[in-house]
């Protein structure tokens, strides 16, 4: 095992743009000038732990891990491919970071049949313990849609609270981030299943000084990423600490730019204890 002299660890995460329309090639191609540019943007964020959304196809993460190698940076990946789909989840972790367990939260789907399923995994690094889950909630701005999403919090909700019932994980810290597609003060109900009873604390609703994170086409943006800890049970966060980073800047591109050559999304990244 590596060692990890640190006494923090930046978590990040960012979703890719891998989503592609029917008839069109799935994904992002290996050979792409958006690889390219998506793996300088990870070397400038340069974070220990990062939850990646929309990686297509499943194997686009092995694409990533080596032409972050060019930079010199190192990464070891997660990743399990959806059960619907070909837009995926995955995670990729520093060396010294253990990270253990993937599996799907059952169900997380909620009632779109077509959707994915939280992906979580075990992770430990020095005196560290926690859960994570990376999900990416259904899109769209519509009642209809907010019913789905409520079908799935409900699950990934519930399934929080049960760990939190178990004896040995009772006082396991939960960081729960992804692509919400959920508006803070608009997705009322969302927000209510996903973090139950106070379970979550939804830094991203209050810690971020930048209130965007997904970039529209006509330049305005919202905050549909979200990024969440368990309130009792994660005081490794350091408060305050959540940021968007702002990956378009340090690349030297514009928004509109970045949105059309990159990714619609910019990450987020925060720091956590590990002593």
């Amino acid at each position: 095992m590596t060692n990890f002299n640190h006494s923090i660890i930046r978590a990040a995460v960012w979703n890719l743009a891998g989503f592609t329309r029917p008839g069109q090639p799935v994904g992002i191609s290996a050979r792409s000038k958006k690889a390219e540019k998506q793996a300088e943007g990870l070397a400038l964020l340069d974070a220990e732990f990062v939850t990646l959304v929309e990686v297509s196809p499943v194997t686009y993460i092995e694409t990533l891990v080596a032409r972050l190698k060019n930079y010199g940076v190192d990464y070891n990946y997660t990743i399990l491919p959806q059960h619907s789909g070909n837009i995926h989840i995955g995670f990729l972790h520093k060396p010294g970071i253990e990270v253990t367990n993937p599996r799907f939260i059952p169900g997380s789907e909620g009632a779109y049949s077509r959707g994915r399923q939280a992906f979580a995994v075990d992770v430990k690094i020095a005196k560290l313990r926690a859960i994570v889950i990376g999900v990416h909630l259904k899109s769209g701005r519509d009642r209809q849609e907010q019913k789905m999403r409520d079908s799935q919090c409900k699950v990934i909700g519930e399934y929080i609270a049960q760990v939190h019932q178990t004896p040995g994980s009772m006082r396991r810290a939960i960081f729960l981030m992804g692509d919400f597609n959920m508006i803070p003060g608009q997705d009322v109900s969302n927000f209510h299943h996903l973090g139950g009873d106070d379970t979550m604390d939804f830094v991203s609703s209050w810690d971020l000084q930048d209130r965007f994170s997904h970039i529209l086409e006509k330049g305005r943006a919202n905050l549909l990423d979200g990024f969440a800890v368990s309130r009792n049970y994660s005081t490794d966060y350091i408060k305050g600490s959540l940021r968007l980073f702002p990956m378009h800047w340090t690349m030297d591109m514009g928004r509109e730019s970045f949105r059309k050559n990159v990714s619609d999304h910019l990450p987020f990244v925060a720091s956590f204890k590990i002593y």
